[in-house]
């Protein structure tokens, strides 16, 4: 672990509770997407394997659970369909219409 990460307060982020400036932080630090080279995996408290993607503010390190939602949502994002919420609103990211073929996806 690096020095500077030291002192970080750590979240796990599911996409229910993707808030806009998480959403934003992940759209500026991955503007193409992620890959599989910036996916970190772990096992969480029930020992199930976790995929995440992590984004850092001053004091947090967010590991933000992988999903198809989360992918088409990055894809879509327009920072002013969020300008009328607050930046830690969960409500303000809606799960994204996904296609049958996305669905597919995400259940392996």
């Amino acid at each position: 672990m690096k020095q500077k990460d030291a002192n970080l307060k750590r979240v796990i982020v599911d996409f229910k509770k993707l808030t806009p400036e998480i959403l934003a932080l992940l759209v500026e630090k991955y503007p193409d997407g992620y890959d599989d080279d910036n996916i970190i995996t772990f096992r969480n408290a029930n020992n199930e394997i976790v995929e995440a993607v992590e984004v850092t503010t001053a004091d947090t390190k967010y590991l933000v659970k992988v999903s198809t939602k989360l992918e088409v949502t990055m894809e879509n994002y327009d920072e002013d369909d969020y300008e009328d919420f607050e930046n830690d609103d969960p409500e303000a990211v809606q799960d994204p219409e996904l296609s049958s073929e996305d669905e597919d996806d995400d259940l392996g």
